[in-house]
C-alpha cells in the first residue's frame, strides 16, 4: 500500500466544545493521508470520524499516490460495492480496513439511529466487534413516511422552501463518493443542459436531476445532508427513492454484492404496478 486514508485529530483547528457537564473539548477529527509507516500512529477512530472516506477514491491526486488503503464503517463500506459494479474500481485495487462502530457524530448522526450495518462484512482487515441487529424499513424510513403522510401539495410547498436556500455551492455533489462523472452535466455549457443559476427552478432541476441519477445506487451516508452549508435536509430525497427501490425492487444499494443494480438490468419478476 503506498497510502491509507483515514481519521486523523487535527491540532491546529479549535476544539469543539463540550455538551453538557463533565464533558472534555475535543480535538476534531479530519481525513488524512499517510505515506510513511512512522505516521501511522496519528490515525485515530472515535465518534468523531463521521465523514465517509470513500469518495477521495475517486480524486486524481489520491490516485496518482498509488494503490490506497481505506478505513471505512459498514455504511461507508457499502458504496465500495456500487462502485465495483459500476467498474469504478475492481478487486484488489484498493485494501479494506473495516471498523466496528456504534454510531458517530455528538449527538449521533440520524442515519446512525437506524443503521443496520455497524460491522463491516467485506474488508481485508475488520477492527473490533459490535452486534450489528437487523432494522425493519419502516425504522429506517421512519422520518420518509412522516413525511409521505403530508399532502402532495405540502410536500412541493416543503421542497419549494427547501430548495429556495439553495446557493448551487455544490457541496452535496462534491462530497458524494458516488458523483464522479467528469465533467458532469451541472457543468456543460455547450448546451447549457441545467440552469447554472441559483433561482428556485434551477435548484429545482438540480437536485431532481442528481436525485434520479442517485436513483437505487446511494448508500445512504448522508454526507449530502451534513456538509450543505444551507441546511438542506437531502435525505428525504435521496430516501424515497431508496425506498421505492427496497419496495419494488427488494435492492438496497451496497448490501448484497451479487446483487445486479436496479439501473442496468431487469427480471422477469420485476413488479410492473408502478408503471403508469
Amino acid at each position: 500500500m503506498a497510502v491509507v486514508i483515514g481519521y486523523g485529530a487535527d491540532e491546529r483547528i479549535a476544539p469543539i466544545r463540550p455538551i453538557g457537564e463533565g464533558r472534555v473539548a475535543s480535538i476534531p477529527v479530519v481525513p488524512i493521508f499517510v505515506t510513511r509507516p512512522e505516521d501511522a500512529e496519528q490515525l485515530v477512530w472515535n465518534e468523531r470520524c463521521v465523514q465517509n472516506l470513500t469518495g477521495y477514491l475517486k480524486r486524481r491526486e489520491v490516485r496518482d499516490l498509488g494503490k490506497p488503503a481505506i478505513v471505512v464503517k459498514g455504511c461507508d463500506e457499502r458504496t465500495l460495492l456500487v462502485l465495483r459494479k459500476e467498474s469504478q474500481i475492481a478487486d484488489g485495487d484498493v485494501y479494506v480496513v473495516g471498523v466496528a462502530c456504534e454510531g458517530v457524530g455528538e449527538p449521533r448522526a440520524p442515519k446512525c439511529a437506524a443503521c443496520d450495518v455497524h460491522m463491516p462484512r467485506f474488508g481485508d482487515t475488520v477492527i473490533g466487534q459490535v452486534d450489528n441487529p437487523p432494522v425493519p424499513p419502516e425504522k429506517r424510513y421512519a422520518e420518509l413516511g412522516d413525511f409521505l403522510r403530508l399532502s402532495p401539495a405540502e410536500r412541493f410547498e416543503h421542497w419549494k422552501r427547501e430548495f429556495s436556500r439553495c446557493t448551487r455551492c455544490y457541496a452535496c455533489r462534491q462530497i458524494c463518493p458516488l458523483c464522479y462523472c467528469d465533467p458532469c452535466i451541472m457543468d456543460k455549457n455547450r448546451p447549457v443542459s441545467v440552469d447554472t443559476s441559483a433561482t428556485l427552478q434551477g435548484n429545482f432541476a438540480y437536485h431532481i436531476t442528481r436525485a434520479f441519477h442517485m436513483a437505487a445506487r446511494c448508500i445512504e451516508c448522508e454526507e449530502c445532508t451534513r456538509v450543505c452549508p444551507a441546511g438542506i435536509n437531502l435525505r428525504l430525497l435521496n430516501q424515497s427513492l431508496s425506498r421505492a427501490a427496497e419496495e419494488q425492487f427488494h435492492y438496497r444499494a451496497g448490501m448484497d454484492p451479487d446483487a445486479e443494480p436496479v439501473v442496468g438490468s431487469y427480471s422477469k419478476q420485476d413488479r410492473e404496478d408502478f408503471i403508469q
